[in-house]
């Protein structure tokens, strides 16, 4: 084969992965998620997170908490925890809820989604990184504007998983 001939590059070159690698690290990046037509690369690094299935309040948000009868506080605390789940941004970056301006959103309250649908993108280093649900159920609340700054683990969405 001449040199005129060779294959086309693609996204899955060795070199290319250990520069992502590399890239990553000096960033301190957790994930990467690479398309180009019909090839794909995503790469993460560190430990692999079990679905995030419930939310606790930060101690500043039970600081200012009403003060309940142990009961009723049990109670409120199961009925609500147990079937709400917080979609919570995997990195710092920009949130956008829709593909584009002129595009609806990804998801709104009252919608159904499923662990594959994705809710938003966040744009991090001028990368557009699709977020998937990772949970089923029902969309109860949008917890950040479009635009907005996001850190990592900032909740971004309210979903109701009893429905």
């Amino acid at each position: 084969m001449s040199e005129s001939e060779s294959p086309k590059p693609t996204v899955f070159e060795i070199e290319r992965i250990r520069r992502l690698v590399e890239l990553m690290k000096e960033h301190d990046l957790s994930e990467v998620d690479l398309r180009e037509s019909r090839q794909r690369i995503r790469i993460c690094r560190g430990p692999k997170e079990a679905p995030r299935t419930a939310y606790a309040p930060t101690p500043s948000q039970t600081a200012h908490a009403p003060v309940a009868s142990p009961q009723a506080a049990t109670s409120s605390a199961a009925a609500e925890g147990l079937n709400m789940a917080i979609i919570k941004s995997p990195m710092i970056g920009t949130f956008y809820s829709r593909p584009n301006p002129k595009a609806e959103p990804y998801v709104k309250v009252g919608d159904r989604v499923d662990t594959s649908t994705v809710v938003c993108i966040i744009e991090a280093m001028k990368v557009f990184n699709e977020i998937p649900a990772e949970t089923r159920g029902q969309i109860v609340a949008v917890l950040v504007a479009d635009g907005e700054a996001v850190d990592f683990e900032k909740p971004l969405f309210k979903v109701d998983t009893s429905k």
